[in-house]
């Protein structure tokens, strides 16, 4: 057999392979403890296009000054966004405070697309 040609199969086979898979992006919405309900919906709506799209989606509150002290208000904010988002996508990590910045991961509920 020709090493020329087995190296050109293997190519084309790993070329078909590629086509097939599908990448999946992290959007990242950043929202604030104290956001008003145009804002919410508005950001809300995004995050729905980008699960309906299959992408994963990071939604983010960072504290500023002594909004940090009362990250309840934060917590309340992004579940309500999962809440939001629940027939579109499933909460994959629920609402954890880093330091000064409180994050949430949502799957698009058709992955296996």
């Amino acid at each position: 057999m020709n090493y020329g040609k087995y190296k050109y199969e293997q190519a084309r086979k790993e070329k078909e392979s590629k086509k097939k898979q599908k990448v999946v992006e992290i959007k990242e919405i950043r929202l604030s403890s104290t956001i008003d309900t145009h804002d919410f919906e508005f950001k809300s709506r995004n995050a729905r296009k980008f699960l309906e799209d299959g992408n994963k989606v990071k939604a983010t509150i960072k504290f500023k000054g002594r909004e940090v002290n009362n990250t309840s208000f934060g917590v309340n904010v992004l579940n309500k966004f999962a809440e939001s988002l629940e027939d579109v996508g499933t909460v994959d990590k629920a609402p954890k405070l880093e330091g000064r910045s409180m994050m949430l991961m949502i799957n698009p509920k058709n992955a296996n697309n």
